[in-house]
């Protein structure tokens, strides 16, 4: 009797993977030929209209890879840092009593760039804060996923997605095979490095300032260096545009593979944003394929 040979183009999801998604409030079907996405044929549903998944990417990406590999030999580029004499200062958003990053974050350990981070007065956002939000998760990962600004909660535990929005993070990252809380790989899971684009809660949680964004900008360039991520999964518009240095919305910048130095960088939605408007849910997994697909390619 000839045994099944396994399809590498299509997403197998066991019960576990499953039971994420419908969590996510996404039911998945597939169809009895293989799945595919976009060439390879796959298809989300939800409330029962099928959503193709998008897999435009700017290179060809490869099928016959497993989602996620062993980190390669060749580190990724060390990322450098963004210069703050190139900000645009708006006004009132330093303080007289401001204290200028020091020099050297580009050269920073893990260690000394956390306690930085906890000392920072170099906006005001300083002065309204209860914690800094640092970044948590294995700091080896081949997955690094980039937010916004913290809001209330992480304020209060000084870690990033908390709350209800990091519940559905959670389990959004469970259905791919990743976890916050594991250190390389664990019981079928990988770990994942999560950081924000801003370290201080800005006041009732309102947008970042552009000065804000600037000041605070080298403090990630240096997480994602030592990092070295094969892939960024950002999340939220202002993660994305800073990030991508673009004024384009998140619903054009989606379904297409950029790059942050080199590195792959897939766009979609905030899980915050995604509890307000849940019909986007499945629109943020076809953004989770991509992210597979890519990592597929590395």
């Amino acid at each position: 009797m000839t045994e099944p040979t396994h399809d590498p183009t299509r997403f197998d999801l066991d019960e576990r993977q499953r039971a994420m998604l419908a969590e996510m409030g996404i039911r998945v079907w597939w169809p009895q030929a293989p799945a595919s996405v976009a060439a390879d044929h796959a298809s989300v549903v939800t409330g029962g209209s099928p959503v193709p998944v998008s897999a435009s990417v700017d290179e060809p990406v490869s099928q016959a890879q497993p989602a996620l590999q062993t980190r390669p030999s060749t580190p990724a580029p060390v990322l450098p840092s963004v210069s703050l004499s190139a900000a645009k200062t708006a006004p009132g958003s330093v303080p007289a009593d401001a204290v200028p990053l020091p020099p050297g974050v580009d050269q920073m350990d893990w260690d000394t760039l956390q306690a930085t981070v906890t000392q920072c007065r170099a906006c005001g956002l300083c002065r309204s804060r209860k914690n800094t939000v640092f970044g948590v998760g294995d700091r080896s990962a081949q997955w690094m996923v980039i937010g916004e600004a913290p809001g209330e909660n992480e304020d209060l535990q000084g870690e990033p997605f908390v709350g209800q929005a990091g519940k559905l993070l959670d389990n959004m990252l469970k259905a791919i095979g990743l976890n916050r809380a594991v250190e390389g790989e664990k019981d079928g899971e990988h770990g994942v490095y999560i950081a924000n684009t801003l370290k201080c809660r800005p006041p009732g949680n309102r947008n970042p300032e552009p000065a804000e964004l600037q000041t605070c900008a080298p403090y990630l360039v240096r997480q994602v260096a030592l990092v070295q991520p094969q892939i960024i999964l950002t999340m939220g518009r202002f993660a994305v545009q800073s990030l991508l240095q673009t004024t384009e919305p998140i619903g054009k910048l989606r379904g297409r593979v950029h790059h942050y130095q080199g590195v792959p960088v897939v766009v979609t939605y905030h899980p915050a944003y995604l509890l307000r408007n849940p019909a986007d849910k499945a629109k943020a997994w076809d953004d989770l394929c991509l992210a597979m697909l890519t990592a597929q390619a590395i």
